[in-house]
């Protein structure tokens, strides 16, 4: 075989492999759709003491000057989530507490205060990770466990994803992660930088929360820095539907027609 024919053939394994990349990588994005616009906390609420924008970056802060009583939430202005999967990445201060609220409801009395699911971020990567209830049950599931919640709230373990101590040797203690959230019905797995931390199927039907809101949060903390950015969100068509028709009708309701979802526009 010619030089000049390997050459070619070299070129062009090397272009399929760089089309089959990016096509697979296309593919894991498809349908997530950006929900901060790197600028501004447009569609987002929360205390401006404490949330800002920086450098394309979502900033959450505590400082001396700027202390906390309560845990507090920048809160996406989009509605409930039902089944969802989110990627974003993040980065942590040493000794800051954070995470992420998800299917989430507000606490009356506690401006920008949120209670429901928590995916886990801590500086210090001790808790990162696990699945944790805010103002609820508690830790759901730690790092490195597979767990059933049985219908009266006792969590079983079923097995085991590596140890905690392993599976912190994934997360970067000074640089940006990935988490990925995939949430559908009672099932909940929390990724971060590809590896699967933690593992929840909840079979409580009195405190489970199938829909919620969605957060992002900094924690009492002398003084804390937490960054989220490239915060993509894919939510179940149905769910997302319903809930624009119920938002539809409930405002149909206000101002006195008597449409049905069905016959409102989405």
């Amino acid at each position: 075989m010619r030089q000049i024919d390997r050459i070619s053939i070299k070129f062009i394994v090397s272009v399929v492999l760089c089309s089959m990349i990016t096509f697979s990588a296309m593919s894991q994005e498809k349908d997530f759709v950006k929900i901060f616009d790197g600028k501004t906390l447009q569609g987002w609420k929360g205390d401006l003491t404490h949330w800002k924008v920086e450098n394309g970056a979502i900033i959450g802060e505590v400082t001396p000057e700027n202390q906390l009583k309560s845990n507090t939430f920048l809160i996406w202005a989009g509605g409930k989530i039902g089944d969802f999967e989110l990627k974003l990445q993040y980065k942590i201060s040493k000794g800051g507490n954070s995470g992420v609220q998800y299917r989430s409801e507000e606490v009356p009395g506690f401006p920008f205060g949120l209670k429901g699911y928590q995916a886990d971020i801590d500086g210090n990567n001790e808790y990162t990770g696990l699945n944790n209830e805010e103002r609820g049950r508690g830790f759901i599931a730690k790092r490195g466990e597979k767990v059933v919640v049985d219908s009266l709230g006792k969590p079983d373990l079923l097995s085991t994803l590596g140890t905690s101590e392993e599976l912190a040797k994934n997360i970067s203690t000074d640089d940006w992660n990935e988490y990925h959230l995939v949430v559908k019905g009672n099932h909940m797995q929390h990724y971060i930088n590809g590896v699967l931390m933690s593992d929840a199927t909840d079979n409580d039907p009195v405190n489970r929360r199938m829909a919620g809101l969605l957060g992002l949060q900094v924690h009492v903390t002398p003084e804390m820095r937490v960054e989220f950015k490239n915060i993509r969100l894919k939510q179940d068509l149905d769910y997302a539907l319903k809930s624009r028709a119920k938002a539809h009708s409930t405002i149909a309701s206000r101002i006195g027609f008597n449409s049905s979802p069905s016959k409102l526009k989405l």
